[in-house]
């Protein structure tokens, strides 16, 4: 079971890094890893979402759970100072 101030602690983080620059490593199962650069969006009380840049011109967006980061099937790196959330 997930903590309940452990999540907290995870939304806070990425709240305190909203329109920063992100490194996703998204795990897809079977050995399958997505790796992505995009910007914090916008944060939400049960998700967050990341703007991807897709081929310069199309924007796509993401949105992932704080439990994706604490069951690590999503890893968020701050490109800024290379902090890992």
């Amino acid at each position: 079971m997930i903590d309940v101030q452990a999540l907290m602690r995870v939304r806070q983080v990425v709240e305190s890094n909203l329109g920063e620059k992100v490194r996703l490593k998204v795990n897809r199962g079977r050995r399958k890893c997505l790796v992505q650069e995009g910007i914090i969006n916008d944060v939400y009380p049960s998700i967050f979402t990341i703007r991807i840049n897709i081929d310069g011109r199309a924007m796509q967006t993401l949105a992932y759970t704080y439990s994706d980061i604490l069951t690590s099937d999503v890893e968020v790196v701050v490109c800024k100072n290379n902090e890992r959330i």
